[in-house]
């Protein structure tokens, strides 16, 4: 059986409890590291599928599928939401709340398609599970949590996952994005940014509003922070290189007319090489210091949250993975494109056993969709074209998978 034969092999009762699934899972999203649920409904579509599985890094499942001699391939979907407010009107939209690590319960939405990630590997593990004559060999299939937050592949590595399940000889990946439904962008090498999050914390002199020079302001002296901060990019780096300075959050004081004691903001950094990343990272410690330092002012904290890894797609294992995508979806339908200045860490799960990896970008958004604004991954607005990105999904998962895998 060819791949094109196998790609639409879920047929129309399927393909409906497929779509009910991710009915199911969009609407019921949860937080980096805390997908119990997730989970559990994941170990059920196994079991229903007679594939092996076990618990790994907290909340991630693994799936082991064995299917006599050949090749082993592992594939990975992320499962975490985000902390958004859904505003899609969708009829199925999320109205769940979670809990971050501080205390603060917060809307949870799946604003970045990982639920669309999730249902089409399950969706492609039962296509591979149900033509076992098509192909040999184990498939290694990774349900990973807390990609968001960058934890969930090391935790799973810390967990033993290359200890518990069979060790593959390329991984694969892909990301659900606004892009017309039936169509893939891959890159060849750099695929994502590493991503670098900090805090700093600003330590200041508390006063009366109405007495500032009592006080040491820790809001000006942030607000210089953030200003000379966008200067990195702009005049410290060679034009020729890439980076992104973004401040995302600011928090200071509790009333209009006291001068807090202190200030705090984070900070996401995106680089695409080591040494680039290594000079900004300089350059926002000795710039936060510096103003500290002008306003007379201790040093501030600088604490880092954590770090994305870069996302690369081995040069030799993409012109296979292109060749199975253009056969399954059509030669039109398979674009290169440059790398994006997003992250992943998926990367971490070849890198630890040093085998090749491809990620690759399928299509969410119907044609005709793109004649207007289309919301982008972490927009409220959020919300890939059900039927169309999981037929995408699974087609060009099922297709990549059985260009290693096929008889």
């Amino acid at each position: 059986m060819t791949t094109t034969a196998i790609a639409p092999a879920l047929d129309a009762s399927q393909t409906a409890k497929l779509h009910e699934l991710y009915r199911h899972l969009h609407a019921h999203p949860e937080l980096s590291m805390q997908e119990f649920a997730t989970a559990t409904l994941i170990e059920e579509q196994l079991d229903g599928l007679s594939i092996e599985h076990f618990r790994c890094g907290g909340t991630g499942v693994v799936g082991v599928l064995r299917n006599g001699d050949g090749p082993v391939v592992a594939f990975r979907a992320d499962s975490d939401g985000l902390p958004i407010e859904e505003a899609t009107g969708l009829d199925y939209a999320s109205t769940d709340t979670g809990t971050l690590p501080d205390g603060t319960v917060v809307p949870v939405m799946h604003g970045c398609g990982h639920d669309t990630h999730v249902a089409s590997l399950l969706g492609a593990a039962e296509v591979l599970s149900g033509n076992l004559d098509a192909w040999s060999g184990t498939l290694v299939l990774i349900f990973q949590p807390g990609e968001e937050t960058a934890a969930g592949a090391l935790a799973m590595l810390d967990d033993g996952l290359w200890d518990k399940a069979p060790r593959p000889e390329v991984v694969f990946g892909q990301h659900v994005m606004p892009r017309p439904v039936g169509t893939v962008a891959i890159s060849s090498g750099p695929v994502a940014a590493m991503a670098d999050s900090l805090r700093v914390t600003v330590h200041g002199q508390q006063s009366h509003g109405s007495q500032p020079q009592d006080s040491i302001d820790p809001i000006v002296m942030a607000a210089h922070m953030v200003t000379r901060l966008q200067g990195i990019v702009s005049r410290e780096l060679d034009p020729r290189k890439s980076a992104v300075v973004t401040v995302g959050t600011f928090h200071a004081g509790l009333k209009e007319n006291i001068i807090p004691a202190s200030a705090e903001f984070t900070l996401n950094i995106r680089t695409f090489d080591e040494d680039v990343r290594r000079q900004v990272l300089a350059a926002v410690r000795r710039i936060v210091t510096a103003e500290a330092a002008a306003s007379g002012a201790p040093g501030p904290d600088v604490e880092e949250m954590y770090r994305f890894p870069q996302c690369f797609n081995d040069p030799d294992a993409v012109p296979p993975v292109m060749e199975a995508l253009r056969l399954a979806l059509g030669a039109e339908s398979v674009e290169i494109t440059p790398p994006m200045m997003g992250s992943e860490d998926f990367g971490h799960l070849g890198t630890a056993i040093g085998v090749p990896s491809v990620f690759w970008m399928f299509g969410g958004t119907p044609v005709a969709g793109l004649e207007r604004p289309v919301p982008v991954n972490h927009s409220p607005f959020f919300a890939p074209e059900l039927e169309g990105s999981l037929a995408g999904g699974v087609s060009a998962a099922v297709a990549v998978l059985l260009s290693r895998l096929g008889n």
